[in-house]
């Protein structure tokens, strides 16, 4: 499959910089999985397309304020994006500029009291750096790191993305970008959900820098998928047996619950337990376990975009895209949402 098959037209100004003013006032098109009906709502209206008996599945993954600025050498301004523990004091880091970095560099971030040793290259722009086994990395971040807000979001972070670039039901700490369907909820928007008869279950997957990653090369089939760790907990298994057993529908919220799910699908079950995922869900593939999806609109040429058209078509797909843009619905993690079910 060629890659230029999944671009379309996005004009910048339909990126939004700055979240709703109500979580769950953003807009949601809904779009039928298998018709032509494309439709309007809001997504305090996500109730009136659930049915009793559906599951809406949830990644509880929590961000982490991963992003310090600091030196290289001593010498030259770096920015790091602390991506997860290796063990033994070690940690991998996104750094920018990389290319200057070889091992036995030091990397310097005075904020936050901390300096580590460059060990070995990890991953595109990635290094593998040794801090003291004391110096309290997480606690450090915590301290003096930055919201890790995409590169499109063309502003720095404020006191208000702490709240809002997180969902209200985030719980395990391990992600460096929100899985952003989950960005919509609120607690009286779960209230009317479980009245509707939905129930609703967890999965946890951590998000790494390849969600922001496009496919580069001309052809889908050679893009490699970076490795992102996942944990599916036993009653989210049973729960989804559950659901297809009895007739219900299984809607994830986000790509990222769609990925760890079909990850974890053998057949038309799901495995509880933990693992790490490549999966690159894409056409003509369709989902085993996931009947609808709820997510934000992606990038041209990207990894999401083929996940989405998996579930819908890719016609249909750039059909919904191009209303969005004409009706100005607003893109990406800030942005508005699609129900496709």
């Amino acid at each position: 499959m060629k890659t230029s098959d999944y671009d379309f037209e996005l004009p910048e100004d339909r990126i939004a910089q700055r979240p709703a003013p109500e979580r769950d006032r953003a807009r949601m098109m809904t779009v039928e999985r298998r018709g032509d009906g494309i439709g309007h709502a809001v997504v305090r209206d996500l109730p009136r397309f659930l049915r009793p008996g559906d599951l809406l599945v949830l990644n509880d993954s929590r961000v982490f304020p991963a992003r310090l600025r600091g030196t290289l050498d001593g010498v030259r301004k770096t920015e790091a994006l602390f991506l997860r523990p290796e063990g033994e004091g070690e940690w991998l880091l996104l750094v920018r500029p990389s290319r200057k970095v070889r091992p036995g560099s030091i990397l310097r971030f005075e904020e936050a009291g901390l300096a580590g040793e460059a060990v070995r290259p990890g991953g595109e722009g990635e290094w593998v750096v040794r801090f003291p086994e004391d110096a309290g990395v997480e606690g450090a971040l915590d301290g003096a790191g930055d919201v890790p807000l995409p590169p499109y979001i063309r502003r720095p972070p404020d006191e208000t993305d702490r709240e809002r670039y997180q969902t209200v039901f985030a719980r395990e700490r391990g992600s460096i970008a929100a899985p952003t369907a989950g960005l919509h909820f609120t607690e009286e928007l779960f209230g009317a959900i479980r009245d509707a008869g939905v129930r609703v279950a967890r999965i946890t997957l951590h998000v790494g820098p390849g969600t922001f990653r496009p496919i580069r090369g001309e052809r889908v089939e050679d893009h490699r998928m970076e490795e992102e760790h996942f944990r599916i907990p036993e009653e989210t298994a049973a729960a989804v047996d559950r659901t297809r057993r009895e007739g219900g529908r299984v809607v994830a919220v986000g790509t990222t619950a769609v990925r760890a799910l079909e990850s974890a699908a053998r057949g038309d079950r799901v495995e509880p337990g933990e693992a790490w995922t490549r999966l690159f869900l894409r056409p003509p593939e369709e989902p085993r376990v996931t009947d609808g999806l709820l997510t934000n609109f992606h990038l041209p040429r990207s990894t999401l975009f083929l996940l989405v058209s998996a579930f819908a078509g890719v016609e249909r797909m750039k059909r919904a895209y191009r209303i969005a843009v004409e009706e100005r619905y607003r893109f990406y993690s800030y942005g508005d949402c699609m129900l496709i079910h």
